[in-house]
This record gives C-alpha cells, sequence and structure tokens, in this order.
C-alpha cells in the first residue's frame, strides 16, 4: 500500500488520463464507526458557532451595544416628596428640563420656580443637574448649585418649595 497521497492515473470516458488521490484504505473508515462521526461534526460544529458567538459579543461589547443595560442606565427616576406633587415619578432620559414654563419638559407648579429653572442630563455615568440661572436657585442636599453637579442616589434636590429625590 502507498501514501493515501499518492496519485494513480484515472481514466473516464473521454478517453483522457487525469490524476486523483488514492482513496484512503479500508483499516482508517473500519476505526471510526458512523456515529462517532456524526457526533465528531455536531461537536465541531458547536465549537464553531460557540467562537462566533463570543467573537459577536466581544465586538458588540467593545461597540457599547447592549440593549438591556440601555435600559437599565437609562431609568433613572427623581421621585418628588413635596406637597404639591408628592409621589410623582420623573424620568430623566437624555437632557431634561424642569421649570414654571408649559414648554419645560417637566412643568412644575411651584411659584418659586423659574421658567426654566434647572436642567437634568443622564449619561453613562449618572445624571448631572445644571442650574438655568433661576433666581432662587437649585439646592442639592441643602447646597446652592453655583455649578453642573453629579447626582447619586439619595440626594435630594429642592426647587423652591418642590423636594425631589434621586432613586
Amino acid at each position: 500500500m502507498g501514501s493515501p497521497w499518492a496519485r494513480t492515473p484515472c481514466r473516464w470516458s473521454t478517453g483522457r488520463a487525469w490524476w486523483s488521490p488514492t482513496p484512503p484504505s479500508a483499516g482508517w473508515r473500519s476505526g471510526m464507526p458512523d456515529l462517532i462521526l456524526a457526533l465528531l461534526k455536531i461537536i465541531f460544529l458547536g465549537l464553531v458557532y460557540l467562537f462566533v458567538w463570543q467573537i459577536a459579543r466581544a465586538i458588540g461589547s467593545h461597540l457599547g451595544i447592549s440593549v438591556r443595560r440601555e435600559r437599565r442606565e437609562g431609568r433613572r427616576i427623581l421621585f418628588v416628596r413635596s406637597d404639591n406633587l408628592a409621589g410623582q415619578e420623573i424620568e430623566v432620559t437624555n437632557v431634561t428640563v424642569l421649570g414654571r414654563s408649559e414648554e419645560a419638559d417637566v412643568v412644575l407648579g411651584d411659584p418659586y420656580a423659574s421658567e426654566f429653572h434647572m436642567r437634568l442630563v443622564a449619561a453613562d455615568n449618572g445624571i448631572t443637574l445644571h442650574d438655568l440661572g433661576s433666581t432662587n436657585g437649585t439646592y442639592v442636599n441643602g447646597r446652592r448649585v453655583t455649578a453642573p453637579v453629579p447626582l447619586r442616589r439619595g440626594d435630594t434636590i429642592q426647587v423652591g418649595k418642590t423636594v425631589m429625590e434621586v432613586r
């Protein structure tokens, strides 16, 4: 028996000879039943699928694509504790403006609030509060806001008589 890669001449109906590899010996096939070959094929395909899935996850993670994470991070709530809007929840997404004006994203019925009192900006790292030059000021945890302030869970925001809590 020669090497399995040895070439032997073959003749077809055209009469021309061409070279083809020698078929594998019977001993090679007798050691591998069809069931084992089928199982090996399935395992191989499973590993290829797992590899491609891991690559897709890595690329998605690198690009910041994650629907669940975006939903979870995008849902930031301010819970109003004052009398006039007690129990109301304000969802902060992207940029939210609060004030007395009907054009504000969230209308505060507080006479001490300015037309456009403050802006809340939601980002991956949390919410940032910006006072928009209000007359009576915006207070976070009892301190007047003079520059953008990052907010944390549990912080209290006061606009006039309206008190809100970050959740």
